[in-house]
């Protein structure tokens, strides 16, 4: 296939050897302009986030572990076992910033970082400085915990990018001494070994990727194969808080660990891009509905339990104690495009849709305004004495004892253009709607794709081509289930959406296509099993979740208390706010009266609902996305508004 040399070479964190139906376009062939909000996170990711995540690895103590592993520092190992890997995935943001815009803002940073990795690098390969510096007798002794593999994993990620971005190879050469021991203690001849924390799979096959050594993709398959057949000693966790209690191929449900349960999907939908294996297809499309279709929040969020940072049961979602970290919203828009790539069963629009809910609500609420300040775990409920523990505080912090999340949303920000647009033989398929620059590969005729739109705020979306395109080339649109029958206007008339979630159409050159979404806003209900939020309601307009804050609630008036109207419809202000009426709950009954109707006041309250993706930047106040609504309307769904 003409796409396939392309994918091969193109500068992007997932490129597939085999051939795909759908091929990643390289970072550099789309840019998100500064006029639109993702090109603006972009600019502030690299000019605030990056560089405070530096100074973070090094204030921590994470960079001082290295100097202790190499000998050149006194003192005490600081973090957790995993620490090291804070500073490969800061390394990793600043490899695909490179790749954004070719900054040179970080190099002596890198130099300085990469060579004293090197230097704490054991003769043998061997690198984690937990094991070097406070437990060397535990080197590949405790598996289920140490975290050597999963650390790996990300040194890997990061040697890579840096390597595809800049082409410097320094750090991929460390990365690769690393994996060859692995590989002889591990492969086909070695010890039978998995990691307690998935990670090293999905690395170890872009390893393959980037250097076409097959020993990286044997060993990934191998460690596949290996995992649900008890290898892990599990202590009081169990088997399946590590995706160990089944073998891959036979484990449809997503259990357990979220973060460790999303990752290897990544790693096991990787190795079947690369070797074809349907039986790994297979298990993986069931994941994908367990994950989708029961156990994510409406923010894009994952994880139910504080216990284990675990999924709970089907349909088990409480609000007010989700646990949903941002690091499994990351892994899963990771395994989500890698799903798009093979073609998976819920086709492309559902696996761009997914990414869309996650990057609009919940990554984007990770983050505060200033770049500088994460949420690890994202409730849609805040209660007003809700109290704050370690890995979910009442507000965002600038940093973690555990601190995985932080330097996540750097790296996953940086490649936000990879997320964008992917190429079949004959087509452009634009999946994510963001001010932006296309740059067609050359199997398409290397056209210029100018994305002008104000989304998510507004529906407008329009697409000009400049240049040449081969004869055939194809444009393919993707239309949001909630805009209902928008059409995709060319040349040659509109386009309505397909069975596949598009509209297609001719890319003729020099023609404009205009799109017009449906943005008005609606209510949302729950499924019926979700137990925690039956009888209550949610607000969406557009890809955009909304919450109600304290912050705009009049004094005695508390969002604990508020009681939907929905039969007053929804008004929607130019800035993106929207405006309910609710009325109040008295707020002294009994913890458990009669029977009956809960009693509330008769006056109406108009009240202000803001994206989920800003909350808290105000104050720490009380806030939630679910309200309680009048029963008639909540039980039967109410329809959208049109107000």
């Amino acid at each position: 296939m003409p796409s396939t040399s392309l994918h091969r070479t193109a500068v992007t964190p997932a490129r597939p050897v085999a051939d795909v139906k759908h091929s990643p376009l390289d970072l550099r062939a789309v840019r998100l302009l500064d006029s639109g909000p993702l090109g603006r996170w972009q600019h502030l990711n690299s000019t605030a986030t990056i560089p405070h995540c530096i100074a973070q690895v090094e204030e921590s103590g994470v960079v001082h572990n290295f100097r202790l592993a190499a000998g050149e520092s006194a003192g005490q190992h600081r973090g957790p076992v995993f620490a090291d890997s804070d500073l490969y995935k800061v390394i990793e943001a600043v490899a695909w910033d490179i790749a954004r815009c070719g900054t040179h803002e970080f190099d002596a940073w890198l130099d300085e970082v990469i060579a004293l990795v090197g230097r704490a690098q054991e003769p043998d390969g061997y690198l984690d400085t937990w094991i070097q510096v406070l437990h060397p007798e535990k080197k590949w002794a405790e598996m289920e915990s140490t975290h050597e593999l999963y650390v790996l994993g990300h040194l890997i990620q990061a040697a890579i990018a840096l390597d595809r971005a800049s082409g410097r190879a320094d750090l991929l050469d460390i990365a690769v001494r690393f994996a060859d021991l692995v590989y002889d203690r591990f492969g086909p001849d070695g010890a039978e070994g998995i990691c307690g924390h998935p990670e090293i799979e999905t690395a170890l096959v872009e390893l393959y990727r980037q250097t076409r050594d097959q020993r990286y993709l044997i060993l990934a398959s191998r460690m596949v194969d290996l995992r649900g057949h008890g290898l892990l000693p599990t202590n009081w966790l169990g088997p399946r808080y590590f995706q160990d209690h089944l073998p891959v191929r036979e484990a449809r449900e997503a259990v357990g660990h979220a973060v460790r349960q999303l990752y290897l999907n990544a790693g096991v939908t990787d190795v079947y891009l690369e070797s074809g294996d349907n039986a790994l297809l297979s298990a993986m499309n069931a994941q994908w509905a367990s994950v989708h279709e029961r156990k994510m929040y409406i923010s894009g969020a994952f994880g139910a339990r504080h216990s284990g940072e675990a999924f709970g049961d089907a349909y088990e979602l409480p609000s007010d104690r989700a646990y949903a970290e941002t690091c499994a919203t990351v892994a899963d828009m990771h395994w989500s495009w890698r799903m798009l790539l093979a073609d998976g069963d819920a086709g492309p629009a559902a696996y761009s849709a997914a990414i869309e809910r996650e990057l609009h609500n919940a990554l984007r609420a990770a983050v505060d305004a200033t770049g500088t300040r994460f949420f690890y775990a994202n409730p849609l409920q805040l209660r007003p004495d809700r109290y704050s523990e370690e890995s979910a505080p009442r507000e965002r912090v600038p940093w973690y004892p555990c601190a995985c999340c932080p330097p996540n949303i750097a790296r996953t920000v940086a490649q936000l253009s990879g997320y964008v647009a992917s190429t079949t033989d004959d087509t452009l398929w634009l999946h994510q709607f963001a001010e932006s620059e296309i740059d067609l590969p050359a199997h398409l005729g290397g056209a210029r794709l100018t994305v002008t739109t104000g989304y998510p705020l507004e529906g407008a979306v329009e697409i000009t081509v400049d240049g040449s395109t081969v004869p055939g080339t194809q444009l393919a649109v993707r239309i949001p289930e909630w805009s209902g029958a928008a059409a995709l206007n060319g040349p040659d008339g509109a386009h309505f959406v397909g069975s596949d979630g598009y509209a297609h159409a001719d890319l003729v050159p020099g023609a404009t296509y205009r799109l017009g979404l449906d943005l008005t806003a609606r209510f949302t209900r729950a499924h019926h099993r979700i137990d925690a939020v039956r009888g209550s309601l949610a607000l969406e307009r557009g890809p955009l979740l909304y919450c109600i804050e304290q912050a705009d609630l009049p004094a005695g008036i508390k969002v604990d208390d508020l009681v939907l109207l929905p039969a007053e419809g929804i008004r929607a202000h130019e800035d993106g706010q929207l405006t309910v009426l609710c009325t109040q709950a008295t707020p002294d009954e009994p913890l458990y009266p009669p029977a009956g109707g809960v009693p509330t006041s008769t006056a109406q309250l108009p009240v202000t609902a803001v994206p989920f993706s800003s909350w808290g930047n105000r104050n720490s106040d009380a806030m939630r996305v679910w309200i309680p609504a009048v029963p008639s309307r909540a039980d039967a769904g109410a329809p959208d508004s049109r107000g």
